[in-house]
């Protein structure tokens, strides 16, 4: 049996170590192999991981750096049966291939399995809105899901059957967009009862988050999975259960309706009490839904900023999703030879 765990990272100097090291332990058994994907990391990503057992592939273009592209790299490295993607700020538990290889054994029908993930970080914003999504949201929990967010093991078959691992146009939801393709296809993938990985994710504040995704294009990924989807079998897929787009779609109708305040010809008091109102009512919403004013009003803006991002993720330029990303080997470990 062939495994390939692939670790996607850029300037990941804080946790690599820790992610190799338990991704080497995980793969030992299987007599697998790990592959550092690299973006063109600036810090001691490439130095530390040089001192392990793992073979080192950079992306050749930084321009083309994205999400879709680090777990793309990642894939093209992958010749066996399996492939589990994993993040440089994520530790891989030793018992999860084991149970996850047995469960795909199990039931041909599936593509993939993924397991338990815990949220290390629960500081910033987006953070503690996650953990809660973890605790809350059906594709957290075991069972089949129609995702599989923070890695999995994926049947190498399956994802040569349509095509690509993940589309290197994406800036992110790189799992959601081939899940969906995979379910299109009649796969089906599930979570196990079974802890997966530990994920520390990127200690930043949540406002300074919010503008790095804008800058980075990661804001706009919504917009590039539904530009992606156009003509092809797992559009619906994308439409209903890519829950951004509706969002998107709710906050545009927002903006139309504040517009519309401004502009009808009805009494001055009347219209500035609608607009209050209009603005207030989404705010108090999102902080009953999210259990505190400043969660709320962080969503609320994290909202805008998602919908107005969508638009300009459906229009940036793409290329082909399924072409190779040109890469340099940089390090092989010792007894190979490719």
């Amino acid at each position: 049996m062939k495994l390939t765990i692939g670790v996607k990272a850029l300037n990941e100097e804080r946790r690599i170590a820790e992610a190799l090291t338990s991704a080497l332990r995980a793969a030992e058994p299987f007599g697998g192999e790990v592959v550092l994907a690299d973006s063109g990391s600036t810090d001691r990503t490439l130095e530390i991981a040089a001192a392990l057992p793992v073979r080192i592939v950079q992306l050749a273009d930084p321009s083309e750096r994205s999400c879709g592209a680090g777990a793309q790299l990642a894939f093209q490295q992958a010749d066996g049966d399996y492939f589990y993607l994993l993040d440089g700020d994520m530790v891989l538990d030793p018992g999860f291939l084991p149970a996850a290889i047995a469960h795909l054994e199990a039931n041909p029908e599936l593509a993939a399995v993924g397991g338990l993930v815990r949220e290390m970080n629960v500081k910033g914003h987006d953070f503690q809105i996650r953990a809660s999504a973890v605790n809350n949201d059906r594709n957290w929990r075991p069972g089949l899901v129609d995702r599989l967010d923070c890695g999995g093991l994926y049947r190498v078959a399956a994802v040569r059957q349509v095509g690509h691992f993940a589309d290197r146009n994406l800036h992110a939801f790189e799992e959601f967009e081939l899940a969906a393709r995979l379910s299109a296809q009649g796969w089906k993938l599930a979570r196990i009862g079974h802890p997966a990985v530990d994920h520390y994710g990127h200690q930043t504040e949540g406002y300074r988050m919010l503008w790095r995704r804008l800058k980075s294009g990661y804001a706009g990924a919504a917009g590039e999975v539904l530009r992606g989807a156009l003509g092809r079998p797992h559009l619906p897929l994308v439409l209903r259960r890519l829950g951004h787009i509706r969002n998107s779609l709710a906050v545009m109708a927002w903006w139309a309706l504040l517009i519309a305040c401004l502009v009808v010809p009805v009494p001055l008091s009347l219209r500035a009490a609608a607009f209050a109102l209009l603005l207030l009512a989404p705010l108090a919403l999102l902080s009953w839904r999210r259990g505190s004013p400043s969660l709320g009003l962080y969503s609320l803006v994290a909202w805008n900023v998602g919908a107005w991002s969508l638009i300009t993720g459906f229009f940036r330029p793409r290329v082909a999703p399924a072409r190779a990303l040109d890469a340099v080997t940089l390090a092989t470990p010792a007894g190979r030879d490719d």
